[in-house]
């Protein structure tokens, strides 16, 4: 297949068992690099196996780790996922189809939506995995990662085009996965709030477990994927409650962030 003068780039920590996947869904592009924070898995070896130029980077937080990759992409477009994310063959022909236009454009960026497959299939109504629309493809000097530990996105001016075919998410493999996630998460986010000093507010704790519950559960329409759609509006309760809570234990006792910091490395969650 021809390529297209565009850098996919990949950021990466212990994903042996997706990042080959995840390459070898962009087939067109011309540079693929992955930017590796330290896996002591197969990662590096079978990111190179098929076709990655790879990179170490020490751990900075997904925004940061997201512009080092940038700045190191042989091309001014790319195109970012996860490596749990790949493109599905009808979004790759639409990208190879549409990207030459886009291109040659004054386009800052561009939309992509994302299907996420949950428990080993897509999710089918809850509104945030399916057709979720995610900034991913840009133009490096038009737009920017914001320097969010996590929660990042991408910053740029302008108008932006939507593609069609979705890519698809194999988010969190089992609960157990998820539950990771959130841990890792909730402490990287609670450690931005320490550094902006955002004022403790403890009792909106359970107003927010409940909001947030109904939100995803009612209004976002998880309740028409069954018991698969519950579990997703009750880990995202539960995940918006625990960053409050943790954040209490921060500002309270300012030791228990390191404590934490060397339990979470010694499961091989924090980096």
């Amino acid at each position: 297949m021809p390529t297209l003068p565009i850098t996919l780039a990949v950021i990466t920590h212990n994903e042996a068992d997706s990042i080959a996947r995840c390459l070898d869904s962009v087939p067109f592009a011309a540079e693929k690099l992955v930017v590796d924070s330290g896996s002591d898995d197969d990662t590096v070896a079978i990111a190179q196996a098929h076709g990655a130029r790879v990179l170490h980077q020490d751990w900075l937080g997904f925004g940061a780790q997201r512009n080092v990759a940038s700045a190191q992409c042989s091309h001014d477009w790319i195109l970012v996922l996860d490596a749990d994310e790949y493109l599905s063959p009808e979004l790759a022909a639409e990208l190879e189809r549409r990207l030459p236009a886009l291109m040659d454009s004054a386009t800052p960026a561009a939309w992509l939506r994302r299907r996420t497959i949950y428990m080993g299939r897509p999710m089918r109504w809850y509104r945030p995995n399916v057709g979720e629309k995610l900034a991913r493809l840009y133009h490096r000097d038009r737009a920017r990662w914001s320097d969010a530990r996590v929660h990042e996105s991408l910053r740029f001016e302008g108008a932006a085009p939507t593609f069609d075919a979705p890519f698809d998410h194999a988010n969190n493999p089992t609960l157990a996965h998820k539950q990771l996630k959130v841990l890792r998460y909730a402490e990287l986010k609670c450690r931005d709030w320490l550094d902006r000093g955002k004022p403790v507010r403890m009792w909106q704790t359970p107003l927010v477990f409940a909001l947030a519950f109904i939100k995803d559960y009612l209004f976002r329409l998880a309740f028409l994927d069954g018991w698969r759609g519950y579990m997703i509006a009750h880990t995202a309760a539960t995940y918006a409650a625990y960053k409050r809570m943790r954040y209490y234990e921060m500002v309270h006792n300012p030791e228990s962030v390191a404590q934490a910091a060397n339990q979470l490395q010694r499961h091989g969650i924090d980096r």
